[in-house]
């Protein structure tokens, strides 16, 4: 028996999202999607430019930067970027590339200084990436130095991640706005800000990175491709799971591991069943009562994705929480393995005539409503560059 002193989450009184007076589906409906959401490789580069660069994501977590002076390099949907600790201890970020001729400032994962230079020039750049050193500088045009820096990354930090906009300052609302109230209140329930990262596995895999989302979008799957590691009764009362829509993001309750009698009981979500958070475009926070995974998105190529699996625990000195929390994650990591492999049938179609497109069932409406939230950005791209275009201004 697990001691007291671990911390559970609990609903308290936040709204329920499980119970008679709570629907257990969004009035969404059905959907179809295009084979070329996934496969259109000019699809993908508008993606990273109208979804992807404007949105907040998490880049790691604020325990990988705790001193004045640490960084950490990361890579993704075609961008190289620097995140620091400032002295003020704040984050500061900019992109990994130099002003000069466009190398890469910092190869290092990770580290910590009180400058960076670029090993081919010698120019030097300060934490938050303003250069602050070029040798002639004599030699060069002082208005082309003038103010100079490495672009800017807007960050932020909430639950103990620190999150980014690519596309930089003032091109999404704050963060708690992004989030929005919804996921603030019901996913701030687990105090992610008070958990350890106690495993990190990352796969290379050939699918565009929205397969990758879509997977952890809806359970209908878990009966057929986690039969191994689903029993029947989790069959039976998955079909009483309940999904949401939140604006841009998403979540569904599901009663796996023989809880919904106590769900019934207590209406207490978090505290009882395994609540899925989709923050869109490229999260999904798996959270038990015990412990809680980050899968991540991120996106490297129209058919290639990292996929990052992140296992949070609490901190305790109970042994009957780590034997539980850690066979438990034994057990899910055979399960997102499972996951992992059926993406590479999904490739393997591909390029295939046969392969036009997907039809959704209403209980996948989390993956209906995320897909038309894409397109509802990528449509307003549009417009705006097609304004642009016609009074003149630049692409």
């Amino acid at each position: 028996m697990m001691s007291a002193m671990v911390f559970t989450p609990t609903r308290g009184d936040a709204p329920p999202r499980f119970g008679p007076d709570v629907p257990t589906i969004p009035d969404i409906g059905t959907g179809l999607l295009d084979a070329s959401v996934y496969t259109d490789p000019e699809r993908f580069q508008r993606e990273r430019t109208a979804v992807l660069a404007p949105s907040w994501q998490v880049i790691c977590r604020s325990s990988e930067l705790p001193n004045p002076g640490d960084f950490i390099t990361w890579a993704g949907q075609g961008e190289t970027i620097v995140l620091t600790r400032r002295r003020d201890g704040g984050v500061s970020g900019f992109h990994n590339v130099c002003q000069h001729r466009g190398a890469r400032i910092v190869s290092e994962p990770s580290g910590c200084a009180r400058r960076f230079s670029c090993r081919w020039h010698n120019w030097v750049y300060d934490l938050q990436g303003a250069v602050v050193g070029v040798p002639d500088r004599e030699d060069f045009d002082p208005a082309a130095l003038a103010g100079l820096a490495a672009p800017a990354v807007e960050c932020a930090e909430w639950a103990g991640w620190v999150w980014a906009v690519l596309a930089g300052p003032g091109t999404a609302p704050p963060l708690l706005d992004w989030l929005g109230p919804e996921i603030v209140s019901d996913l701030g329930v687990y105090r992610m800000q008070d958990i350890r990262l106690a495993d990190k596995l990352t796969w290379d895999v050939p699918v565009n990175w929205k397969v990758v989302v879509d997977a952890f979008n809806e359970n209908y799957h878990a009966a057929h491709l986690h039969a191994k590691n689903t029993t029947p009764q989790d069959v039976k009362d998955g079909r009483f799971s309940t999904y949401f829509v939140f604006d841009r993001h998403a979540m569904m309750v599901i009663p796996y591991k023989g809880v919904l009698d106590r769900l019934r009981e207590t209406l207490d979500h978090q505290g009882t069943a395994i609540c899925h958070y989709t923050v869109f475009p490229t999260s999904v926070f798996n959270c038990n009562p015990t412990h809680i995974q980050l899968f991540r998105a991120v996106p490297l190529a129209v058919d290639r994705t990292r996929f990052e699996t992140w296992e949070l625990q609490y901190a305790s000195d109970d042994q009957d929480y780590q034997d539980y929390v850690n066979e438990h994650w034994g057990r899910l990591q055979k399960v997102v393995a499972e996951d992992v492999e059926i993406w590479d049938e999904v490739a393997a179609t591909r390029d295939s005539s046969a392969y036009r497109r997907n039809i959704l069932n209403n209980r996948e409406c989390k993956i209906t409503a995320f897909h038309r939230t894409v397109q509802a950005i990528l449509d307003q791209a549009g417009l705006d560059q097609a304004g642009l275009d016609q009074a003149g201004g630049r692409p």
